[in-house]
């Protein structure tokens, strides 16, 4: 049994092996044929390629050989063009030569024509200076004759005429004596009233202020471009509806990120700037925004007016005023003249009215009135007739105020002489506060134009080398060549300058003409 089983094993282990080993043999001749059939396919794939390199190889020549023939036939047409080109350049070019060729012989002949008639031009001239020459010879003779002739004719010796001559420049002198003398005069009156104004002078000393040179602004900067397109508004109705409700201009595209304020009212300008601000600071810009902050800014000034009005008065101690006059003093705090805030200078002529009115004993009260009402005219509109001072004076007595201080608003601008003494008193602080130093300024271009004037008047005689104006114009140095101007005409010349400058130009007060005459010898030493 063991031995069956045995050799069935064995049978089965011999069976694998004969299967195993067919298996083995089987597989190596399908390997066998696989290689076989891949190096048919290489060879087949590479006599393939080895085809198609040939062809393309081949086109590649036939194309190489057209793209030749083409370039050849291109750089032949760009050859045969640059040819013609250069060919029409060079035509061209010699058309040009034959027209310079021509001009140049034009202006050669030109050239000739204009030598020939220099040198005829230049006889000419040869001649006329033989014959200026003679006729220089003739007057040269005439001249010398003259004296002598004139003696003959006028029956007069040269000292007979030199006599004449020096009783004439003494008659002259005599009378600008008399003139000298009466300007002498003119001045000792003016010193005799400086004298006797001495009072005036007292007060002004006493009182001291700062010249106001401030001046309301018309101008507000703006935040930004988007600020600048709220302000306008769709189509411009905000910029529309702000000018009707302050009743000015607003100027905003000729100067960059500013709204320009344009009127004549300073009043209006004020609220149309203070209205602006208020809208930039809150954003919101719209036609009744507009309309409720301009109603809102106008009570607040005009309040603000009435406040400036009774302060002012009750600093000076003045009483009893009508609300009105009231209303019109503050409003000049927004009005300016000749560089001075109105209300600054009403409070100065007052405070000097009162002070000039301490020391003549008049009623210092009284003059005070006067003094800070004396301009009241300047804040009212054209509505009223006549000149400031007159319509201010009319507006005053309409509202309560007496005739004397009337007239003294009527007469304080030299207009007419004043009819009392509070007129006096007025007009002479009303002037003392105009020319305080700093109330008036004179334009640089003026003032540089007045000396240019002088030093031009001076230089336009004869045997004058240098001139300074100095002294603000009021004196005038020049400098003579001595070898010119003797002593004697120097006193001359000094007189005739003096004369010229009083005619041609106009001054206040007087020039002091200084001429100066200087002889200098030198001489080194060796």
């Amino acid at each position: 049994m063991e031995m069956g089983m045995i050799k069935a094993i064995a049978f089965l282990f011999v069976g694998l092996g004969i299967g195993i080993g067919a298996f083995i043999a089987y597989q190596k001749m399908l390997d066998d044929k696989k290689k076989s059939d891949a190096k048919k396919e290489a060879d087949r794939i590479v006599n393939k390629a080895k085809s198609k390199a040939n062809r393309i190889e081949k086109d590649a020549k036939n194309k190489a050989k057209d793209f030749e023939n083409r370039a050849r036939r291109n750089a032949e047409q760009d050859i045969k063009k640059q040819k013609q080109k250069v060919q029409g350049q060079e035509q061209s070019l010699k058309d040009k030569e034959k027209r310079l060729e021509k001009d140049y012989r034009q202006k050669e002949e030109r050239l000739e024509a204009s030598m020939r008639e220099l040198d005829a031009k230049a006889e000419e001239m040869s001649v006329l200076k033989d014959r200026i020459a003679a006729h220089e010879s003739k007057i040269t003779y005439q001249i010398e004759e003259l004296p002598n002739k004139l003696e003959s004719i006028a029956n007069y010796t040269s000292d007979e005429a030199r006599k004449e001559l020096m009783e004439a420049l003494e008659k002259e002198a005599k009378t600008e004596a008399a003139e000298m003398i009466q300007e002498i005069e003119s001045e000792a009156k003016k010193e005799a009233n400086k004298k006797a104004r001495y009072a005036l002078a007292v007060a002004v000393s006493r009182y001291a202020s700062e010249v106001s040179t401030e001046r309301t602004t018309s101008s507000i900067p703006l935040k930004g471009e988007e600020m600048k397109g709220k302000i306008i508004g769709r189509e411009g109705r905000n910029i529309r509806a702000l000018e009707a409700a302050c009743g000015v201009d607003l100027i905003i595209d000729e100067t960059p990120e500013t709204v320009i304020i344009s009127s004549f009212d300073a009043v209006r300008r004020e609220i149309a700037r203070l209205s602006l601000k208020r809208l930039m600071e809150d954003g919101r810009v719209h036609p009744g925004r507009i309309e409720e902050v301009v109603s809102k800014v106008k009570a607040e000034l005009f309040e603000n007016i009435k406040e400036e009005g009774e302060k002012a008065c009750f600093d000076l101690g003045v009483h009893g005023v009508n609300p009105k006059l009231i209303n019109l003093i503050g409003e000049l705090k927004y009005r300016h003249a000749e560089s001075q805030n109105l209300l600054s200078r009403s409070v100065e002529v007052a405070n000097i009215c009162g002070l000039i009115a301490a020391e003549i004993g008049y009623d210092v009260n009284k003059a005070k009135r006067a003094g800070l009402l004396h301009t009241v005219g300047r804040a009212l509109d054209h509505t009223y007739e006549g000149s400031y001072a007159k319509a201010g004076a009319d507006f005053a007595r309409r509202h309560g105020e007496k005739e004397e201080i009337c007239q003294a608003i009527l007469n304080h601008n030299s207009d007419q002489d004043p009819t009392n003494v509070l007129g006096h008193i007025v007009q002479a602080a009303h002037n003392l506060a105009r020319s305080r130093p700093g109330a008036k300024r004179m334009m640089m271009e003026n003032y540089i134009k007045r000396l240019e004037d002088l030093e031009s008047v001076a230089n336009s005689f004869d045997g004058v080398s240098r001139t300074f104006a100095i002294q603000a114009g009021k004196e005038i140095r020049v400098l003579v060549d001595s070898g010119k101007v003797t002593d004697e005409q120097s006193a001359m010349l000094s007189r005739d300058i003096a004369r010229k400058i009083s005619k041609e130009l106009s001054y206040s007060g007087q020039v002091k003409v200084n001429v100066i005459r200087e002889t200098r010898i030198v001489e080194h030493a060796r």
